[in-house]
């Protein structure tokens, strides 16, 4: 791979017979190593020496940040949530005020009981068609803004779980006239910009700062992400200390040159390879779009800008079909689906995916939703997407505050100390602050017994949560301790 300096050396170690007296501990050793853990390396002593004298990362860390125009990029091998918390913690001081959508991943949650931010959620619009968030109207993150001068920042997520993305150059300029910085987890989008048929990503439309998983819809190893920032609304200092404080001290330098690879196959095949997958995605849409009752996801949703092509998300609520139902027949067929709900089902079309695959696909999928087809039912998407709560408290006062466990049913009223999500996507129902309310409960539950996993809290089953301790005064207040 021309350009790819980390993943030549890496082969490179890889080829050689060098008696290792460092970590990892099975050396490659045959003894100990078969050939799947034998691919396993260190950044140090391996792809560079002890003292990383090569510069071998910084350097890949460079060339990333010029394809995606940054003055700054870190390779992480954390996944996103690690990007998300660090980008957190790097722009906004413990106790500040940040203006967050409420579709945001679960990392965020964590980002904000870490730092101790203070999140005034904004909700995107509401698809009536399907029940999912379409895109966040800029009017509505400049009245959030002009309701909390103070705010440290703005977070987004762009593109969406589903594939569509807001107005965000608008929404940057709005950000930029405040003179707050736009950060923005683009997990999803590690791809877009780098085809004409694909919309730009967030540092191409005014963001400050952007977090894309590199293994999502490129190919790099799981948990592989990049981290990028321009200088100007961001101290760049600051952010890689937020960054080297959440870093392992033993990263992985397979992951570290699986990303300086994607990235260098992104930059100099990326319109060839996404030529196949838009291919495909057009293939997949026309099957579909003909199913009676079936609906994509598309750019007639509300406040959307634009959409991600290529993400296909399939709502089977007009089609009266069990998407858990579907998903059993992919099985059965050899297919495996990225996300699949009573409502939904997403099969995610990366570079990675095989036309034989996109053959396998349609060759079970139309058949398989007559199969199931139903009663028709009321648009309905998870709870994760619509969930209707306020705070009673920040997360880290949440986090950190006296819990107990309760009968869900006495929960209703009570601030959530935990992280309740149905999964995926990761987006949490209830997070640590949050008043629980009676109808996010039931649909939780309704979610469960649908099917879905519901993650992250301590009782699955939901029979049971963690709620805060109420403090003295507040039990006073209501007369259950005498004052």
């Amino acid at each position: 791979m021309p350009d790819a300096a980390l993943d030549d050396a890496a082969r490179e170690f890889l080829a050689s017979d060098i008696a290792s007296f460092t970590t990892p501990g099975h050396g490659r050793n045959p003894l100990v190593a078969d050939a799947f853990l034998a691919l396993d390396l260190p950044l140090t002593s391996a792809i560079d020496d002890l003292r990383e004298s090569k510069g071998m990362l910084p350097a890949a860390e460079a060339r990333a940040a010029r394809a995606w125009g940054a003055d700054w990029c870190r390779f992480v091998v954390n996944g996103s949530s690690q990007g998300n918390q660090a980008m957190a913690l790097g722009a906004a001081r413990q106790g500040a005020t940040v203006i967050v959508s409420r579709t945001i991943h679960k990392s965020l949650f964590a980002a904000f009981v870490l730092g101790g931010l203070d999140p005034v959620f904004v909700r995107p619009e509401l698809d009536p068609a399907t029940g999912l968030p379409g895109g966040m109207p800029p009017s509505r993150i400049a009245d959030a803004l002009a309701a909390h001068p103070d705010a440290a920042a703005v977070f987004l997520t762009e593109p969406s779980y589903v594939g569509v993305l807001s107005d965000v150059a608008a929404i940057a300029a709005g950000c930029h006239a405040a003179g707050v910085p736009l950060l923005v987890d683009g997990a999803w989008g590690a791809h877009l910009g780098f085809h004409p048929a694909l919309p730009p990503h967030a540092m191409a439309s005014g963001a400050d700062a952007l977090v894309l998983s590199t293994h999502k819809t490129l190919p790099a190893f799981t948990q592989s992400a990049l981290l990028f920032a321009r200088a100007g609304s961001l101290d760049l200092r600051r952010l890689a200390e937020a960054f080297d404080l959440l870093n392992t001290t033993s990263p992985s330098g397979a992951i570290y040159a699986s990303i300086d690879r994607a990235r260098a196959l992104l930059e100099h095949h990326g319109v060839e390879l996404l030529d196949r997958t838009l291919a495909q995605a057009a293939r997949v849409r026309a099957a579909l779009a003909g199913i009676d009752g079936v609906r994509l996801v598309g750019p007639d949703a509300p406040a959307v800008h634009a959409i991600d092509p290529t993400k296909i998300v399939v709502s089977l609520d007009g089609a009266g079909a069990d998407g858990f139902a579907v998903e059993a027949d992919g099985y059965a067929a050899g297919v495996r689906f990225e996300m699949a709900d009573r409502s939904l089902l997403v099969p995610l079309l990366h570079v990675g995916v095989a036309d034989v695959w996109v053959d396998r696909l349609l060759a079970f999928l139309p058949a398989s939703i007559e199969a199931r087809r139903g009663t028709p039912r009321p648009p309905r998407a998870s709870i994760a997407f619509t969930a209707d709560v306020e705070p009673g408290m920040s997360p880290r006062q949440a986090f950190f505050a006296d819990h107990e466990r309760v009968p869900v049913r006495d929960a209703i009223g009570r601030i959530c100390a935990e992280t309740v999500t149905p999964y995926p996507p990761g987006i949490p129902a209830l997070a640590p602050g949050e008043v629980v309310t009676a109808d996010v409960i039931e649909a939780l539950r309704d979610e469960r017994s649908a099917g879905s996993r519901i993650a992250y809290c301590s009782d699955p089953a939901l029979d049971t949560l963690l709620v805060v301790v109420p403090s003295r005064r507040e039990m006073s207040g209501k007369g259950d301790v005498a004052s």
